[in-house]
């Protein structure tokens, strides 16, 4: 990891003086939610949380997830899965699929004029009903012994996640679905042997989106980044406990 964090950033800050416009993915969105601390240090002052380690294996699920959908996406037919469960729908077909897909891209993008930040955020995949409307689709794998399901606290992540790419659809023109999907994999660690392979038992989870939140988090967003003060920690944030850690140690 340390070959290629780096603690302190001088570029891609934001300036209150700048007159471009300024990026801010879904990721950075959330991140605000959780802590404006760490926002505002990462954004502003150049100093971000250490990255985690990448999840290989989840990636890979992703990367097989695409191919199959796109293989229902040319023949324009919906998914087995999607039948299983009863979901009247096809992948949808559009010439910016892969750039929307590509988050470190910019993914799908759209300039919130009031405040001049570029909202982004890529997505895993979309869906269209008949009505015309696109449904959020995000992959996510897992293992775990329960079923899988959305119930847990921690998870307002990955409906926030969907909520601003419902958003950003929206914002660019398109009819959306307020049901959103998680194609959600969950490795199976009971077989009795390995034999060089991984299992996967798959669940389409549905919820249903609200995206009413995010505009006004865009402003509270622009209002931070505008401060010439740094704010308070989250109510729960783990690397402001560390570092207020690590501050009374060295007293």
């Amino acid at each position: 990891m340390s070959k290629y964090y780096v603690a302190k950033k001088t570029r891609g800050l934001f300036d209150p003086k700048s007159t471009e416009p300024f990026k801010i993915s879904r990721s950075k969105i959330d991140l605000f939610l959780n802590c404006p601390k760490c926002f505002y240090m990462d954004r502003r002052l150049g100093v971000g949380q250490p990255p985690g380690y990448p999840f290989s294996l989840n990636s890979a699920v992703d990367a097989l997830l695409k191919k199959e959908f796109d293989i229902h996406r040319a023949e324009k037919t919906a998914h087995p899965f999607m039948k299983t469960y009863g979901i009247d729908a096809v992948p949808f077909q559009h010439e910016k699929m892969d750039e929307w897909r590509d988050a470190l891209g910019g993914g799908i993008r759209f300039l919130h004029e009031p405040t001049n930040l570029l909202i982004t955020g890529g997505v895993d995949d979309i869906w269209v009903n008949p009505k015309g409307e696109l449904m959020i689709v995000d992959y996510k794998a897992t293992s775990k012994k329960d079923e899988v399901s959305l119930d847990a606290d921690w998870q307002i992540g990955y409906k926030r996640q969907v909520e601003v790419y419902q958003w950003l659809f929206k914002q660019n023109g398109f009819k959306v679905s307020d049901t959103a999907y998680f194609v959600y994999c969950n490795g199976n660690a009971d077989k009795e042997a390995f034999d060089a392979k991984l299992e996967f038992n798959v669940k389409i989870l549905p919820y249903k989106g609200d995206d009413f939140w995010v505009e006004g988090a865009i402003k509270d967003i622009h209002k931070c980044l505008m401060s010439d003060e740094i704010p308070n920690s989250g109510d729960d944030c783990d690397y402001c406990k560390y570092r207020e850690a690590v501050k009374s140690i060295e007293k």
